[in-house]
């Protein structure tokens, strides 16, 4: 197993590409590419105020302070083109994770692309809540490992488990948002790996 990032890994593996995906690891021959993190900031529902008004690219009522529409608009083509290299790699099984997107980046998504599997990471252990989209293609959904009951709306343990959404603005925040949840990732590691390896294994 592998991982690719253009940062180092934070646990120090010698088993990790520090460079861009998109330059030539991606036809290396790999029977699974999967937990994939393309940018998601401008492709994302939450993020498309910044990117049009009323209809599609008009001006947008307002930007991020210190930022132009012209950011915006570099900052959505790399994450198109990052996310369509990733789906359209010639690699039998795909996972990659990302939200459920707005319109203006389904419109530049591949025609095959399908409905993101959405999943929680209290499915697998974590008391939070952040919706988890998997564009899956040759895998099978996530199957959750360890529910765990959800507490009553508006509690403080329910603003606990909203963490995610209630981070404050800072310069650690994307970061810390976009962390994966080991539960998820372990489920996922077992649930395809073996998928995969099975499927290798009867081919």
């Amino acid at each position: 197993m592998w991982s690719c990032d253009i940062l180092p890994a934070e646990d120090g593996s010698n088993r990790h590409h520090v460079c861009d995906i998109r330059d030539g690891i991606l036809e290396e021959g790999w029977d699974l590419l999967a937990v994939l993190h393309p940018p998601c900031t401008r492709l994302c529902r939450s993020g498309r105020q910044w990117m049009s008004g009323a209809g599609k690219w008009t001006e947008p009522k307002r930007l991020p302070k210190g930022r132009t529409l012209e950011d915006m608009k570099a900052e959505f083509e790399e994450g198109v083109s990052i996310f369509t290299a990733c789906w359209s790699a010639p690699i039998e099984r795909v996972a990659i994770e990302n939200p459920e997107m707005n319109d203006l980046a389904k419109d530049r998504m591949p025609e095959d692309l399908p409905a993101p599997h959405m999943a929680q990471p209290f499915w697998f252990g974590h008391p939070e809540y952040k919706n988890t989209g998997w564009y899956l293609r040759g895998l099978p959904a996530l199957t959750e490992t360890d529910r765990l009951p959800e507490p009553e709306r508006g509690t403080d343990e329910w603003k606990r488990w909203n963490r995610v959404h209630r981070m404050p603005p800072g310069p650690e925040r994307a970061r810390l948002r976009s962390r994966s949840f080991p539960g998820m990732m372990t489920a996922a590691a077992h649930q395809w790996g073996g998928y995969a390896l099975a499927q290798e294994t009867a081919a």
